[in-house]
């Protein structure tokens, strides 16, 4: 898991060959008022997905996990609160992987969470369990950009 600001995103770009991409369309696009939804930027292979929604409390949040996608989620304003867990040391997943949704979710908790804060982006990895939007009724305008794990 990884937690920083965009002005930093070249430290990151060797992680994963469609990182390069994934980082120019972050700071090329003007985010700000782009259309809620899903972009296609590089087919199923490098995709955005922008919401501005409130979240949830952290009473019913769930931690989440995906196999085929790398989550880069980034804060273009507001606060997103999030939380993380080794998803080796989570138990079964309470609603299992489902191969068209791309997840499956948790009812462990978590000890450690942060703030994202506009400008700043996270990574989550497939073995990071995760929970996001754990904001409450504030509103948070984000961008999740799904790097598919096998560059094919």
């Amino acid at each position: 898991m990884v937690l920083d600001k965009l002005t930093n995103a070249d430290r990151y770009v060797c992680m994963h060959p469609l990182f390069a991409q994934a980082f120019k369309f972050l700071q090329e696009t003007d985010l700000a008022t782009i259309e809620t939804g899903v972009l296609e930027i590089e087919g199923r292979k490098l995709f955005a997905i922008v919401s501005e929604a409130a979240g949830v409390t952290k009473d019913n949040y769930k931690l989440e996990v995906h196999r085929k996608y790398i989550d880069i989620q980034y804060v273009i304003s507001g606060t997103d609160h999030m939380g993380w867990k080794d998803l080796a040391l989570c138990d079964e997943p309470n609603d299992p992987y489902n191969e068209e949704r791309e997840a499956a979710f948790f009812p462990d908790r978590t000890d450690n969470w942060f703030d994202v804060p506009a400008g700043s982006f996270t990574i989550f990895y497939p073995d990071d369990a995760h929970a996001a939007m754990v904001t409450g009724e504030h509103v948070v305008r984000k961008v999740v950009l799904k790097i598919a794990v096998e560059n094919k």
